[in-house]
Parts: structure tokens; sequence; C-alpha cells
């Protein structure tokens, strides 16, 4: 139901680009005001809140112009509107530039903070603060990380260039490398290869797990695994996923009997979505470093992070 606009003449807010309304057309609309459709059919947002939105001139139409509490159901009509929270929690960590050009912006993102705005987000996330920043109305992620995850994230600047950067994370056209912390491991032979099915666990639906051998299910994931460094009881491995299946460095890790450390999802849910974090213990997970042609210009690319991972 919302969507980003085509209309450039309503321009992001703070950093967030508006959402679009587009009103369906009916013989006998049961809805006599917007506001009336609005606490309807988008009721995450209470019928109060609307209304002050709509009072505060943040809610419009084609042309820019506040729409009142009063303006009338009109059949086809578009509407835009800001995605704003009354009591968003502050992540207490920051991102850095690692590149910028015309057609990319290259961000190095902390633990703990989204990529888009979702759930109990919308400033305190990497896209909207890389707007407000940049003053990039119409930069747009190429591929997401975990929440939990640090490190590269990849953004398309022109609209018209993101389909060939898209094409290149959907057709597997990138290198692409972390960095973990997990238990050391001595009875495993590095690098190995875990392939496996991954799909949603059925009781969970924020966990992944591997396929059983009895479920027949053929492999769809597939990550190059290698130890790199030693401190103790504990080792940093470079993860080369060839696939991306959500979670898939997580399940895979866990699969080994090497969960990555701060993780609180695998193998025990220590922490379920939404439960207050503990930002003293991260996720040990970075997307490293990030290489490929660019389909635009015809470079090459290779980016890497300057985020390290912290011991325990």
């Amino acid at each position: 139901m919302a969507h980003v606009p085509k209309n450039p003449a309503i321009a992001m807010r703070d950093g967030v680009s508006p959402s679009c309304v587009a009103l369906p057309r009916m013989k006998a609309p049961p809805w006599p005001t917007l506001l009336d459709y609005l606490a309807e059919r988008l009721a995450a947002v209470s019928r109060a809140e609307w209304q002050q939105r709509m009072q505060a001139g943040e809610v419009v139409g084609e042309n820019g112009e506040p729409l009142a509490p009063d303006h009338p159901y009109q059949n086809g009509a578009r509407a835009y509107y800001w995605r704003s929270l009354p009591d968003e929690p502050e992540i207490p960590y920051y991102e850095s530039i690692v590149f910028q050009d015309e057609h990319l912006v290259v961000a190095d993102k902390p633990h703990f903070l989204p990529v888009t705005p979702g759930g109990r987000y919308v400033q305190q996330t990497l896209l909207v603060r890389l707007k407000k920043a940049l003053d990039l109305p119409n930069l747009s992620p190429l591929h997401r990380i975990d929440r939990e995850t640090a490190g590269l994230v990849v953004f398309s600047v022109r609209p018209q260039d993101r389909d060939a950067y898209q094409r290149l994370f959907r057709e597997r056209l990138i290198a692409k490398s972390y960095e973990a912390i997990a238990p050391a491991c001595t009875h495993l032979d590095w690098p190995l290869t875990r392939r496996s099915h991954i799909l949603e666990q059925e009781d969970a639906f924020y966990k992944m797990r591997e396929a059983l051998p009895h479920e027949g299910l053929p492999d769809n994931s597939e990550t190059v695994i290698e130890a790199i460094e030693q401190r103790g009881a504990w080792a940093r491995y470079r993860l080369s996923p060839v696939s991306g299946k959500r979670h898939q460095l997580r399940v895979h890790m866990n699969a080994l009997g090497l969960p990555l450390l701060g993780d609180q999802f695998y193998p025990q849910v220590r922490r379920k979505p939404g439960e207050l974090e503990d930002y003293a213990e991260p996720l040990r997970l970075l997307a490293r470093a990030m290489a490929f042609d660019d389909p635009v210009t015809g470079q090459r690319r290779q980016f890497e992070s300057r985020l390290e991972l912290a011991w325990p």
C-alpha cells in the first residue's frame, strides 16, 4: 500500500523519503474523508496520530500542499507522508564513509544499527543517517546486512544506475568476505566449504536452520571458511559466502559447533527480537571486504572495512 513515490516534487524530510498512498477508485467509497481512509487502512498509526500529523502539515497531496483532517476522500488521488516514530531509541554508534563518488557510497556500519527503516527504527538507521548527512535523497542500499553485523554496505546514488548494480548481487558477481570470532577448532582442516539447505525455523520466524538429511532438500547455501588467527580458546575466521541466505554465516558456523561470539540466536536464543540489547556484547561478525567490476564505469572496485572485531 505504501511505496516510494515517483513525484520528484515531494522531497525527503529529515532524511526520510516520503511514502505514497494511492486511494483506490470505488463507485461508493465508504470513507468520507482522507483521514477516515488512513485511520482504517493504515491502522498501525492511530486515528488521533493521523489527525495530528495532518494538522501539522505532514500529509500532503501531489502538489506538495498539506491536506487537512477534513480533506475529502478522492478516487485515485495520492497522498504522501513521512514515516516517524514517537519514542525511537537512540543507537550510540556511528557509521563512517569508506568511499563516495557520483555513482556509489560505501559505508562502514556499526553493530546494532539497522540498514533501512523498519520496526522500532527510522531515524536511527544507516540509510536515513546517510541521506541526511550527504543530502542524497535518492540513495538506495544495494544489499543488506543484519543489524547485529558490522561492516561494509554499498549504496547506489543515482536511480538510473540501481538496476545494473543490483544485478551484480542477484547474479553473484561480487566477491565478498566476512570475518568472525568463534571458538578455536583444531580437528577440522582449513579451509573448508560448508554446503547445506537453509530454511526458516518453524517455531521461531527470526531463526534459520539447516535441513536434516531425511528431509531430502537440495543444497541452497555455500560458504568457504578459513581459520586465520588464534588467541587462546578463540579464533578469527574468514568467511566467504557464495550464496546469500538469511543468517547463512551464523547458521553454517553453528552447524560446525563454532557459534559466533555474541550471537543471541544460535545455538540458543538468549535475546528475542525487540528485547533490550546488551551493547557490551556485539555479534562478532564483520563484512570485511568486497570486490567487483563496476557495470557503470567499467572500473575494478575493491573496498575494505576499517573496523575491527573485539576479542573477548
